[in-house]
This record gives structure tokens, sequence and C-alpha cells, in this order.
């Protein structure tokens, strides 16, 4: 008999769904029959599959070993181990050097938020890369705040996603309470993100853009319109009505004899949006050759090393919590500014 209590970090999720992730090599109709016949209970009772787990809850499974190993599949069952091997074996100085970059801005049992330093990826790109998340897992078990065996069922992860060269703030999902909370707070805009930046030219007054973006998923670029597109037959990215609605707003802060310093606030959030939308109206950010200027960047890179766009997600402001999340209702949380952001005085 194989026997688990339900830990915090899994609980908020249906029995079948965790079902699911710890026998990923059983079928639904294998598992609801299990459940059926009580060879899988739940509180030493009989499920349907459709309760909702909480905390301290008990799964008992009756498979004999073989069995039980056999669901869990070979896979499965060792991948958390392999993937924290070779991270290991092949990223330890990386991983070494990265982590003493991030700094944690807030942290309680559900969330934590986190400073990230440009140059460091949110996610895995291809399995060797460094990420954020491999930060969080090895940070969580470092801590002895997750077991091992617990990722298989639930794995934290970052919430937002910050492309590699942006810096600053990024949310991340220490539970499934967690991670429901900041999804939902993302989905709905209960939450409000902010970002500094520097663009080319003078900006005096604050200003809301709207517009339209379509993402060339081969080149990874896209482009910014200002009323819906309309069907290109030349360009099978733009077809009608597919354009995303995107919404920017924008506030100058200070402004040096070429530049200026811009705080954003992203009403809506989409691929590229900040460095799309403000190139789009003649104010590409500094460093960003995918969008901007290349002789401005080119100068700069050669004066000050700057080698990447300088935007940074500098701050976060949670609207209206209900427990367990009321200690960041209504709250801010600033990530300061990088060093690079300060090598010239306006």
């Amino acid at each position: 008999m194989y026997k688990r209590t339900i830990t915090e970090r899994e609980a908020g999720q249906r029995f079948d769904k965790y079902l699911r992730k710890l026998l990923p090599e059983a079928g639904s109709s294998f598992l609801y029959k299990m459940l059926r016949k009580k060879n899988i209970v739940l509180n030493d009772k009989k499920a349907e599959g459709s309760e909702k787990l909480v905390c301290g809850d008990t799964v008992s499974i009756f498979f004999s070993d073989e069995t039980l190993h056999k669901f869990m599949g070979e896979t499965a069952k060792s991948a958390n181990a392999s993937e924290l091997e070779s991270t290991n074996l092949n990223s330890q100085k990386t991983m070494s050097a990265m982590a003493e970059n991030i700094t944690i801005i807030y942290e309680n049992k559900h969330i934590l938020i986190v400073n990230k330093p440009a140059g460091i990826l949110t996610q895995k790109a291809v399995s060797t890369d460094f990420s954020l998340n491999d930060w969080l897992i090895n940070y969580m078990l470092t801590t002895h705040q997750i077991a091992e065996d617990e990722l298989q069922t639930f794995r934290p992860s970052a919430c937002n996603r910050l492309d590699r060269n942006t810096s600053g703030i990024v949310l991340c999902a220490k539970s499934l309470q967690g991670a429901q909370m900041l999804s939902e707070a993302l989905r709905s805009r209960g939450l409000h993100k902010f970002y500094r930046l520097y663009v080319k030219g003078h900006i005096t007054e604050e200003k809301v853009l709207e517009g339209y973006l379509i993402k060339d998923e081969k080149s990874n670029k896209v482009d910014v319109y200002s009323t819906m597109p309309k069907a290109d037959i030349n360009n099978k990215n733009v077809a009608a009505g597919r354009g995303a609605y995107i919404c920017t707003r924008y506030m100058p802060i200070k402004q040096d004899n070429d530049k200026t310093l811009l705080e954003v606030e992203l009403i809506t959030g989409k691929s590229h949006q900040i460095r799309a939308h403000l190139a789009s109206i003649g104010h590409p950010l500094l460093g960003d050759y995918k969008y901007g200027d290349k002789t401005w960047n080119d100068e700069y890179k050669k004066k000050y090393k700057i080698k990447h766009q300088l935007l940074h997600a500098y701050r976060v402001f949670f609207g209206k919590l209900d427990a367990p999340f009321e200690d960041i209702s209504e709250k801010e949380f600033v990530a300061p500014m990088p060093e690079i952001f300060n090598l010239w005085k306006p």
C-alpha cells in the first residue's frame, strides 16, 4: 500500500487531477475504476475524484509495488531527480553565480516575489538552460519548504514571465493556492504592473496608447497597428480580426539631452508590448536592437557597455485580497533599479 498526506502546497486541486499527476501512466478511465473499487481512497473512504483536496487529507493506493511504479512511470518517477541532477552537474557554477544576483523582495508560505537580474530566463527555452524556475525549486528544496517527491504533484513556478534581458519583479507561486491567486490577479487585472525604461527623445506628458498587436512566431517579433488590421493575403500573420488589443500607459519621470526616463503601466500584457508600442510612436527603448534605433544604441553600447534593452519591472500593486492573502492586500512592492540605469545623470 502507498499512502501520502496532502501538503498545503498541493491543496486546492481536484482529487482526480492530483491522481493524474501522481500516476501519469494510468488512464483516466482506469483511475475512476480504481476509485469505484476502493483501490484508491481518500481519508480511508470511497471517493469520486471530484473532491477538492485540503491540507492533511490522506491518499491511500492499494496497488502492488510493481503496479504502482509502472503507473508512476519510470520517466515520471525519475524526472525530478534527473532534472535536478542535470542542473547540478551542468549548471552548478551558473546557478551559484546567478543565484547571488536574485534577491527576494517578499515571501510568505504561498508566494515569493523576486527581483530577477537581466540575463536570466524565467522559464527554460531548452533543457540545458538555467532558469528562475530552477532557482525557485532549488531554493525551496534547500530551505526544506518542499520535499522532492512533492514535485510530481505540484511544481513551484513563476506566474508572470519577463524576457531574458528584462530585469525586475517576478511573481512566483510556492503553493497551488498561491498559483491560483496570482493567475486570477493577472487575468482579471487586479494586479497593477509598472516598468521603468529609457526611450529615445523627449516625452513630457502622460498618455495612454491603444492599438493592436500581431506576433510572427517564426521571427519572434510583433507588429503594432493603430486600428484593427485588415486581412493581408501576402502576410499570413495578418488575418481579419486577428490583432490582439493592447493598452499602454506611460508617465515621464525625467528628460536627458536625447532620452526620457519613463514609467509604464501595462494595462494589457502582451509579448513585447512595451518595446513595440513605444517604438511605433517614434520612442524606441534604449538598448533594444529588435525594435529600436541601431545607431543610437551603438553610441550607448560603446560608451556605457549597454548590451540589451534597459527595461525593468519596477513595481507591482495588489488590489483587495481576501484570506489567506490579506498580508499583501492593497500593498505595493518595489524592485530597486539596476545600477546600469545610473551610469549617467540627466
